[in-house]
């Protein structure tokens, strides 16, 4: 142990000033140590005071005052000069209003701080800050919250500082024992708003003599600062244990969360499939029967259109031959009722002229007896000889001739037999046109039969066209189905996209999950591992030198020879033989001594946990 030395800085009643913008490098580190070393005393003397006086303190307690100044002097280590309308501000509660953001739990005191009337000054404001932290046990705490953002403490102290260097974190680790005691301070404004205290070496220099005379006290001290270390690395793992404990909930949380949506998606995976494959089934038999009935429908269409050419063709051919028939038809019977209308009246004068004969032959019965069998005879001959008139004409001649002696007696009846001639050409002519009007008769049957056959002709063609026109709604119908079947097709495509999609999204899913089962498995190791030393930290005490007289592996008997050693893992005490060994501890920074037993556990873990 050795005192704080005293640069030229120092002034003539023992305070240490902190630093101004124009010191130097090495003058900054000599009060760095300076600080550090008064600072170690301080709460040296302080925590064995609250011992003897059973750990309750008030703020008449002189080693407690001091603390409070040496504390002081060192946020005040380094910090920077604000300029403000009123002049110079050099103040350390500015970087202490931090740690109320950082830290939701310090709202408390910063809001009692500023509640108090009685403080004028950012002075008092600091040290009424201090006064709460401690009675709060937090001050070790709010105080590495501050040093863990150098980044922001940059904006209030030079990069020389103390806080801003490593003895920060010492003084931190320091604090912590600390927190063993009970502080009951009263915050008067008038204390508080007083001017920077000096410190008083006096009671630093009578404790160092003294520890400096025996072996007890050096025992105390290394007692004291293993206790205070032990006590803040346990309190830093039960932070970082519950900190693993939290992201291994959230972790296994989000890994549960996971797997359901595997399990979703894999359960729609297989539905799309499903439905992927009846779509290709049903996409299937719609193809084969649109196809058939496509093929089908081709083949009736072509026999149909062939057909329908050779119907068209012939029934062309018919119907002009017919129209052709039609119009001569039309003429003939046009011309045979005209000669029809000339035969009506020709009938209506040879019913009168027959009148008028009959009235003759009733008159003159007498005379037509003898003539009768002659004019049924010319009537015959006449009915025979139809186209031989003029022979009758020369043979009525001779007879005529022959007749000669009778011509006085049938004069009349000669003139009546000229007008029985003529009456008898009229019925030749008129039974001639009898048989040309039954001609025209048949021909008119003839010509209604064909009229009747283009009438059922255009019928079928009627009906072919609309058999055409059906067979057209058929073939617009099957094409509407295959521009279905090609929409099916398209869909069947995007399902497929989106189940590759989905496929690839479930392959990112499980290797993820695989990541993160990797990443918790080691997680796990490390909080195993973290809960091992704890329970080694808690469980092994740490020996002190005057219970061990023999070593605890071999069971020799220590001597001047054979020197003790600690093993920082278990706490026992060793001889060098059995303790030669060196490993990293998770709660040292460089590699410390260890035991044999405990050098073969550290190293088969740190084997099982690289394997894994």
């Amino acid at each position: 142990m050795y005192l704080p030395r005293r640069n030229n800085t120092q002034t003539t009643n023992g305070a240490v000033p902190a630093s101004c913008p124009t010191a130097s490098k090495s003058q900054m580190m000599e009060e760095r140590a300076n600080l550090m070393h008064m600072m170690k005393l301080s709460i040296k003397v302080l925590l064995q005071s609250a011992l003897s006086l059973g750990r309750s303190l008030d703020a008449d307690h002189a080693p407690l005052q001091q603390f409070f100044v040496v504390m002081e002097h060192c946020l005040k280590h380094g910090l920077k000069v604000k300029k403000s309308f009123i002049g110079q501000n050099k103040s350390f509660f500015g970087p202490l209003e931090l740690v109320e953001k950082l830290c939701p739990e310090a709202s408390d005191i910063a809001t009692s701080v500023r509640n108090l009337p009685e403080l004028k000054t950012a002075v008092g404001r600091g040290r009424a800050w201090l006064y709460l932290a401690l009675m709060q046990k937090k001050l070790a705490d709010y105080l590495k919250v501050l040093i863990d953002n150098k980044h922001l403490l940059s904006e209030f102290y030079e990069p020389e500082a103390l806080l801003m260097e490593e003895e920060g974190m010492v003084i931190v680790g320091l604090l912590v024992g600390l927190n063993v005691l009970d502080a009951n301070l009263c915050l008067k404004g008038e204390d508080l708003d007083s001017q920077v205290g000096v410190i008083d070496f006096s009671l630093y220099l009578k404790d160092v003599q003294d520890l400096d005379g025996g072996k007890e006290h050096e025992r105390i001290t290394d007692v004291l600062d293993q206790k205070n270390y032990v006590e803040e690395l346990n309190r830093h793992l039960s932070c970082t244990v519950g900190d693993l404990q939290t992201k291994i909930d959230g972790l296994e949380k989000t890994n549960s969360k996971l797997q359901e949506e595997l399990a979703a998606a894999t359960d729609r995976i297989c539905s799309l499939q499903e439905e992927q494959q009846q779509l290709r089934e049903q996409n299937e038999l719609i193809r084969e029967r649109s196809e058939k009935r496509v093929e089908i429908t081709k083949q009736d269409t072509k026999v149909e259109l062939e057909t329908y050419k050779q119907t068209r063709q012939g029934l062309d051919e018919m119907y002009s031959d017919v129209w052709k028939q039609l119009k001569e038809e039309k003429k003939a019977r046009l011309e045979l009722e005209k000669e029809l209308e000339l035969q009506i009246g020709m009938k209506t004068e040879m019913e009168i002229a027959m009148k008028l004969l009959e009235k003759d032959t009733h008159e003159k019965q007498d005379t037509l007896v003898a003539l009768r069998q002659q004019l049924e005879d010319v009537k015959a001959i006449n009915l025979q000889m139809f186209h031989k008139v003029q022979n009758a004409e020369s043979s009525l001649q001779q007879k005529n001739e022959a007749i000669t002696s009778f011509e006085e007696k049938t004069n009349q009846v000669m003139s009546s037999m000229k007008q029985m001639e003529e009456r008898l050409h009229h019925a030749e002519r008129a039974r001639q046109g009898a048989e040309e009007r039954s001609q025209k008769l048949q021909l008119h049957q003839q010509c209604s039969s064909l009229e009747k056959e283009l009438k059922s002709e255009k019928e079928q063609r009627q009906a072919l066209q609309r058999e055409l026109l059906h067979e057209k709604d058929t073939s617009s119908l099957l094409q509407a189905e295959l521009q279905q079947v090609e929409g099916l097709k398209k869909e069947l495509r995007e399902l497929q996209d989106e189940k590759a999609e989905l496929q690839k999204v479930c392959d990112e899913q499980e290797q993820a999950l695989q990541e993160m089962g990797l990443h918790l498995s080691q997680s796990k190791l490390k909080m195993e591992d973290i809960k091992e030393v704890n329970k080694a930290l808690k469980g092994h005490t740490w020996l002190k030198d005057d219970e061990a007289t023999h070593c605890k592996q071999c069971e020799k008997e220590f001597s001047i020879s054979r020197r003790k050693h600690h093993c920082r893992n278990c706490g026992h005490i060793f001889c060098n033989t059995c303790s030669s060994n060196e490993l990293a501890l998770p709660s040292y920074p460089k590699p410390v001594r260890v035991c044999d037993s405990c050098h073969t556990l550290l190293l088969q873990r740190c084997s099982s946990s690289t394997g894994s």
